[in-house]
């Protein structure tokens, strides 16, 4: 890609865009290359992210910040980690990035609609083999309309800035000043079942064997660590499950009718019979699930 976007289409990225719209944004654009049912969305680069930090002279005041503190001290990590998410979640969007945002949603969504979507961090160093950074950016979902969606990109750029994010990059020796972070906008699904699959089991290493994680309702709730998750392992080639772990979730997060994220519990046992009926049918092997996400 030889210009610089301020955004673009899944559609019309890979691997190779990684500079442009971080580890996330780029593995959904392969994903969506390769045929996968993605969901539609577009990636806001980080030339959208770094024209925001000139409009609002920040930069070299976030960079002080960090550089004046000891990340092994709790109190001056949380108290410089508020002081810059509040700088940029009250910052001014340059005219000519919301423009380009909009114009983007208004296509993603449709004429006369306005889409639901999740918004999701995408940063630079993303799901790297030396840093995952699994979890440091934030997700806000069922984001609806132009004002709420730049409301979200915000609080996603200054997630890049939470305690957590700044302590995992100094613990992996990464300099702040490297990692940049891109946000994706993707149509929202609002999902029965949620999960997280590794192509590779993260415990043991082993690259025959697929692991899968879910949860009921929407995925924020895995991502958060929030409950324990049903855990599936599955032998690759042949898609046998070679193992399950059923947990004793009793919660799910759901969007409700005025559209607000609400925990409520989960409906037994009709509903879990039906998806261990689902998880474990023939039909998982054809990519056929209906009403499932991936986070």
């Amino acid at each position: 890609m030889s210009a610089q976007p301020i955004t673009v289409f899944f559609k019309d990225i890979d691997k190779n865009d990684t500079p442009l719209v971080g580890g996330k944004c780029a593995n959904l654009g392969e994903m969506t290359q390769a045929g996968f049912p993605v969901p539609n969305g577009f990636a806001i680069t980080i030339k959208a992210y770094d024209l925001f930090l000139k409009e609002n002279d920040i930069v070299k005041k976030i960079y002080d910040i960090l550089a004046s503190i000891d990340a092994n001290d709790p109190a001056q990590l949380d108290s410089a980690s508020k002081r810059i998410e509040k700088m940029i979640v009250n910052g001014k969007i340059p005219d000519e990035v919301a423009a380009e945002i909009i114009s983007s949603y208004k296509k993603l969504s449709g004429r006369f609609k306005k889409s639901l979507v999740a918004v999701r961090t995408s940063a630079t160093a993303e799901d790297m083999p030396q840093s995952s950074f699994a979890g440091m950016g934030t997700t806000v979902l069922n984001v609806k309309g132009e004002a709420n969606l730049l409301t979200a990109v915000r609080e996603c750029w200054a997630s890049l800035f939470t305690g957590r994010s700044i302590y995992y990059r100094v613990e992996n020796k990464i300099p702040h000043e490297k990692v940049k972070i891109s946000v994706a906008v993707q149509k929202m699904v609002e999902s029965e079942v949620s999960g997280v699959m590794f192509s590779v089991d993260p415990v043991k290493n082993d690259k025959d064997r697929i692991v899968i994680e879910s949860v009921w309702g929407l995925g924020e709730m895995i991502v958060q660590g929030s409950v324990v998750p049903d855990t599936y392992v599955v032998q690759k080639g042949t898609f046998a499950i070679l193992s399950k772990e059923i947990s004793d979730q009793t919660i799910q997060l759901v969007r409700t009718g005025s559209g607000e994220n609400k925990e409520v519990k989960v409906s037994w046992p009709s509903f879990r019979q039906n998806y261990i009926h689902t998880i474990t049918s023939p039909r998982i092997r054809n990519g056929q699930r209906k009403k499932a996400s991936s986070t």
